[in-house]
């Protein structure tokens, strides 16, 4: 099955810069599904989730459609209670009812939704769940303001389409499970300005931006951005709105 790839050519940054998800996050899920559960996580990436799960749940079976980003997997070549598998978030080899949990990170936006909810059906347990999460933009540290605009300017035209579903928090989506309650959350990292440098460039609009003009927004924009840091060994949070959807399965 074909996929939208945004992130096979940037896997490597992916892997090295992409933020941590908080402990809140994975706190309220458990709440909500047995410690002993095994976990399904479609459209895994390189990891960032998958370690919050491992580290609450049985076994996480982690899947992603592009062989680059689970070559950069954080569970490969480590035992444990997580196996990782290239394959599409529509389909999964999960027998039917195995799981207790689907956990989607960053990634619903990406995928046929239809088909998705269909699978998440067919493999999830009556009274299972499907938590699915996504952060927006981050939020300007102080003093950035004006050279993180002039940086988003540039890049704006190369987002993809689906990055919309991002900035609306999934809303106006067919669920196919009754709504739990989840907050609105915060995520947040403690950067330098070559960790800030290296998100940049990981975001889709960066690459497709790059691809088009031949050249690297990011190097083009980096003398403003860290002149409007301050010192390149300073430490800055970055922080992202956080928004999870929880829903049970009859």
């Amino acid at each position: 099955m074909s996929f939208k790839d945004h992130f096979s050519g940037v896997a490597d940054a992916y892997a090295a810069a992409r933020p941590e998800y908080p402990d809140e996050l994975f706190e309220l899920i458990a709440a909500h599904v047995p410690r002993e559960a095994r976990v399904w996580e479609p459209g895994c990436g390189s990891g960032q989730a998958t370690r919050g799960l491992a580290a609450r749940f049985a076994q996480v079976y982690a899947t992603e459609p592009s062989a680059q980003q689970v070559a950069q997997h954080w569970a490969q070549g480590r035992a444990g209670n997580v196996t990782v598998a290239v394959e599409p978030g529509e389909h999964t080899e999960l027998p039917d009812g195995s799981v207790q949990l689907v956990a989607v990170a960053q990634a619903l936006h990406w995928f046929d939704r239809e088909a998705f909810f269909a699978e998440c059906d067919r493999v999830l347990v009556p009274g299972g769940v499907l938590a699915a999460w996504g952060y927006g933009d981050f939020v300007a540290p102080e003093g950035m303001v004006d050279a993180v605009e002039d940086f988003r300017a540039l890049i704006e035209p190369y987002w993809p389409p689906e990055r919309v579903l991002v900035d609306t928090r999934y809303a106006g989506f067919h669920w196919p499970f009754p709504a739990l309650p989840a907050p609105t959350l915060w995520l947040e990292a403690e950067w330098s300005l070559a960790h800030f440098l290296r998100y940049l460039a990981s975001m889709s609009a960066s690459a497709r931006c790059r691809a088009d003009l031949g050249e690297d927004p990011v190097a083009r924009h980096a003398p403003a951005l860290a002149a409007a840091w301050g010192e390149a060994d300073e430490v800055r949070t970055i922080r992202w709105p956080l928004f999870l959807h929880l829903r049970r399965k009859p």
